[in-house]
C-alpha cells in the first residue's frame, strides 16, 4: 500500500466512485460547462455535483454496481438503450472482444466511409481546432485569403442553416441537439467538395463522430495558447460563455483545456500562438500547412497553391 494511503482508498467501490467522479468532471469540461451551468441545466444541486466529482457519489450508484457485478454483467448493460436496435447488447459484446483492426473496420462501415461515400477519405481542406480565443477565425481568414480558398466558420454555418443563433439552438434543443445540427452542417459542407479553410467550435472534440469526421476529411491544425491568453482574447471579444458570472472562470478554463488537450493533440499539426502577433502567427500557420497544400491541391484539380 502506498504510504499515506488509508485502507478505504484501495476499496473497489471507493475507486469506482473516484473514477466515476473523474469521468463526470472530464465530460463536463469537454463540453465547456461550469459546475454552476451543469447544475442549472440538470436540475441537480451544485453541491451534489461537486460531491459526485469528488468521488463521493450517492450510495445508489454503488448499489447499482453491486447488482451488475452479482449478475456477471457490465454496468452499462443495465442502462436502457434509447435506440431501435434489438441487437445492441450483441453489438456491445462483439466490440468488447474485437481487435483494434476489427474496430477500425466497423467504424468505417458505420460511418459510411467507403468507395460510395461522397467524402470518404478525400481531402476537404484545412480545419483549425482549439479553445476559444486561439485565433481560429482570425488566422483562418488570413490563410484562406492567402491561398484563395473558401473560409467557413462552422458555428456560423449552423446558424445560417437553421435561422437561429448558437445560443438559441442550445436553449431550445440542448447540447445534444446542437451537436446533431453541427454534424449535419459539417456533412453538408463536405458534400460541396470545395477547398475550404474551416474554423471549428472549441467543443467539437466532445462529439466523437463529428470530430472523427473532421480528422479523416481535413488536415487538422491545433491552434494553442496559454490559458491566460485564451481568457484575455475571449474577454476582448466580449464573450464569456459558458462561464459568465463565474468567479472561478480561470479555473474552469484550465479544467476545460486540460480535459480537451489529449483530443486536440490528435490534430495533424500544432501551431502555438502564445505571445505571437497576428502576422507572425499567420506566417507560422502558413509554413505549417504549406507542404500539405502543395501535395493535396490536386484533390481539387488545382496545379498548386501559391503560399
Amino acid at each position: 500500500m502506498t504510504p499515506g494511503m488509508d485502507a478505504s482508498t484501495s476499496d473497489p467501490e471507493t475507486i469506482f466512485l473516484e473514477q466515476l467522479g473523474q469521468r463526470v468532471r472530464t465530460m463536463r469540461a469537454l463540453r465547456g460547462m461550469s459546475r454552476k451551468v451543469l447544475a442549472k441545466v440538470s436540475g441537480i444541486s451544485e453541491r451534489y455535483i461537486a460531491q459526485l466529482e469528488a468521488g463521493r457519489g450517492n450510495v445508489s450508484i454503488v448499489l447499482l454496481r453491486r447488482v451488475s457485478n452479482a449478475m456477471g454483467a457490465h454496468l452499462e448493460d443495465l442502462i436502457p438503450h434509447q435506440g431501435p436496435s434489438l441487437d445492441w447488447a450483441v453489438i456491445r459484446e462483439l466490440l468488447r472482444k474485437a481487435t483494434p483492426a476489427q474496430i477500425a473496420q466497423a467504424k468505417d462501415v458505420l460511418a459510411g466511409h467507403g468507395a460510395s461515400s461522397p467524402h470518404g477519405a478525400s481531402f476537404a481542406g484545412i480545419a483549425l481546432i482549439g479553445l476559444r480565443g486561439a485565433g481560429k477565425s482570425t488566422l483562418g481568414k488570413l490563410l484562406a485569403k492567402k491561398i484563395g480558398w473558401n473560409f467557413v466558420e462552422l458555428n456560423k454555418e449552423i446558424e445560417a442553416q437553421n435561422g437561429l443563433s448558437v445560443a438559441e439552438i442550445i436553449a431550445l434543443y440542448g447540447q445534444e441537439g446542437f451537436r446533431r445540427l453541427e454534424q449535419a452542417a459539417l456533412t453538408q459542407l463536405l458534400a460541396r467538395n470545395e477547398p475550404t479553410v474551416l474554423a471549428t467550435g472549441g467543443g467539437i472534440v466532445s462529439e466523437p463522430v463529428t470530430f472523427d469526421l473532421i480528422l479523416s476529411s481535413f488536415y487538422t491544425v491545433w491552434l494553442k495558447a496559454e490559458p491566460e491568453e485564451h481568457m484575455a482574447r475571449v474577454r476582448k471579444q466580449g464573450d464569456l460563455r459558458p462561464m459568465a458570472d463565474d468567479r472561478s472562470a480561470m479555473a474552469e478554463l484550465r479544467n476545460i483545456l486540460t480535459s480537451r488537450e489529449p483530443l486536440y493533440a490528435r490534430a495533424s499539426a500544432v501551431v502555438d500562438t502564445a505571445g505571437l502577433s497576428v502576422d507572425v502567427a499567420a506566417a507560422r500557420l502558413i509554413d505549417t500547412v504549406r507542404p500539405v497544400l502543395q501535395s493535396e491541391a490536386k484533390a481539387f484539380g488545382l496545379r498548386s497553391v501559391a503560399v
